[in-house]
């Protein structure tokens, strides 16, 4: 018998005339891949309410600037242009040159322009509660330390933002593909309003199979340096950013029950960051 997210995804490929050929199933979403009329198309449904429900909207908000295009969108559903041959940016970075894959996520930023903000569309000082959920939980998987400091400057880096926008939210080597006919776009934007230095946290800490690629000094900076340069970012905001943001990472990891270590990559990156901020 159909589950109701098998249900959802034949009913809405009915309603947008979608012929599925194939799908597949990730821990959020039932993905499928087929044709709409003359154009390859993919179908998203996502499993349950949450982040990601009116993901459809964040996506429509950017209008093909950056980022995948939204054909038709639901709540909990929606129909993107089909990214051919859609290899990820991560192959860049593990095969050929890191430093190539950081100018491409810069292009890719900066062709990324909204030109609407989603209703009830998330807040990087929204996701600031995550710190307090965490002190409450109990857990002890995070230094306290680290908690501690991660939370007030991130609480000051909210407060002192001058300039917010629509920002992807996860940006980073595997949220970004590449298509034939339109270059590197980013996929699977969270959609969260803040300033552009807090875009930066997520490359910093990727790929994440691959420690060697993000967790040194040098390293850190010299990609910073490079983000900072081509975006116009305002660099101490954007290292600062990077730790605090790490951290709530690490904590987000917990909250989905995953076991926060030291090699945590978001971890890593967290103690890589914390003494150059001093």
């Amino acid at each position: 018998m159909p589950s109701q997210v098998e249900l959802r995804l034949t009913e809405h490929a009915r309603e947008w005339s979608v012929v599925v050929e194939r799908h597949m199933e990730t821990e959020s979403s039932l993905i499928a891949f087929g044709r709409q009329k003359n154009r390859s198309v993919v179908l998203k449904i996502v499993k349950k309410q949450g982040d990601e429900w009116h993901a459809g909207d964040v996506v429509a908000a950017f209008d093909g600037c950056g980022v995948v295009r939204a054909f038709e969108r639901a709540p909990g559903a929606m129909l993107l242009e089909r990214l051919t041959p859609g290899t990820l940016l991560v192959r860049v970075a593990l095969d050929r040159s890191d430093d190539e894959a950081t100018e491409i996520l810069a292009d890719v930023i900066q062709r990324m322009s909204p030109s609407q903000i989603p209703p009830n569309c998330a807040t990087v000082a929204g996701w600031s509660k995550g710190f307090a959920r965490y002190v409450a939980s109990g857990d002890a998987q995070i230094p306290a330390e680290l908690v501690e400091r991660a939370s007030a400057l991130y609480e000051e880096l909210c407060v002192t933002q001058k300039t917010t926008r629509l920002l992807h939210g996860d940006l980073q080597h595997y949220n970004v593909l590449w298509d034939e006919r339109r270059g590197w776009l980013a996929i699977d934007p969270k959609g969260v309003v803040g300033e552009l230095e807090y875009e930066i946290g997520a490359i910093l800490r990727n790929p994440i199979e691959r420690a060697d690629l993000f967790a040194s000094r040098p390293i850190v900076e010299r990609r910073l340096e490079h983000l900072a340069r081509a975006l116009n970012l305002n660099y101490a905001r954007a290292l600062a950013w990077t730790f605090a943001q790490a951290v709530l990472s690490a904590i987000w990891s917990v909250e989905d029950g995953f076991a926060v270590g030291a090699t945590n990559p978001a971890i890593q990156v967290a103690k890589v960051v914390a003494p150059i901020l001093s």
